[in-house]
């Protein structure tokens, strides 16, 4: 009788060593290739500015020289600047009117354009982007003259009036491309549903546009904030805003408050921007 042989495993064949490609190695080996050296110079250039403005508003002393840590002119900036926050409160005024404004007329103007045929609506399409490629010094110089012309004083309507004027176009320019990718079958469904025009407008096409909508209002109170050159033309007595404000200051000297106030400022956009996040992030997903 044969005796039972112990078996044998069989050894597992060896594991082959897995090419890495060449395009693999060449990306790993780039880690500090010249595209990522130019985004770090860029982002650098960007921000630097940001930096240093930030680092002497904390600053002692009103020179460049460094004179230690405090906080003198953000006391300063809240507790004795009241004619800073009054011009602050006209910019806010003026930016959220006119980009109110600005936004409804241009959403019902690309709407209507993309809608309905008529005669000279590309030539209509075409006047519209006319503020975009003209300079600001044009446009202001142009509006002061007809403020002048038909007997309108200078002041806050006036500057409510040009920053309604300015942002037009941009708002019109994105509701028009959201419109561009707008499936208009959706329309011919509604209407064999019965709805009518308005109905249609309103809980149709609004709600699909409403990001288009929302990047034109926050894009022109953006624009309405920081402008100067037009506001510098069709300001009057009592309605300076912000960028007059800093400017009459710098023309005497860069004071410590503006710095304080930059870094402000840049701390509340930073954190209007994060809390809009996740509201524009819901806009967009249910549309």
């Amino acid at each position: 009788m044969n005796s039972l042989q112990p078996t044998t495993l069989i050894p597992p064949p060896p594991k082959r060593q897995q090419k890495i490609p060449k395009v693999q190695i060449f990306q790993d080996h780039r880690r500090f290739g010249f595209s990522n050296i130019a985004l770090v110079l860029v982002i650098l250039f960007l921000f630097m500015p940001l930096f240093v403005v930030v680092t002497y508003s904390f600053n002692a002393s009103k020179g460049m020289r460094w004179g230690g840590f405090s906080l003198t002119w953000y006391a300063k900036l809240f507790f004795d600047s009241p004619e800073l926050w009054r011009a602050f409160l006209n910019s806010i005024i003026i930016a959220i009117s006119s980009s109110v404004v600005a936004t409804f007329l241009a959403s019902l103007a690309a709407v209507g354009i993309k809608w309905y045929s008529f005669r000279g609506r590309n030539y209509i399409q075409t006047l519209s982007f006319l503020p975009m490629v003209l300079p600001e010094v044009i446009i202001g110089i142009s509006m002061l003259i007809f403020f002048t012309a038909v007997k309108i004083p200078l002041g806050m309507f006036t500057i409510f009036v040009a920053h309604t004027t300015f942002n037009l176009p941009f708002v019109f320019l994105l509701v028009s491309a959201r419109l561009d990718e707008f499936d208009f079958t959706i329309l011919e469904a509604a209407r064999d549903l019965g709805a009518s025009e308005r109905q249609t407008l309103t809980k149709v096409i609004i709600p699909s546009i409403m990001p288009g909508v929302m990047s034109g209002l926050l894009m022109s109170i953006t624009m309405s904030l920081e402008d100067f050159v037009i506001t510098f033309f069709v300001s009057g007595p009592g309605s300076t805003t912000l960028p007059l404000y800093v400017y009459s200051m710098i023309r005497y000297g860069v004071s410590p408050v503006i710095n304080a106030l930059s870094f402000v400022l840049i701390l509340s956009i930073m954190l209007l921007a994060f809390g809009l996040r996740r509201f524009l992030k819901s806009i967009a997903a249910s549309s």
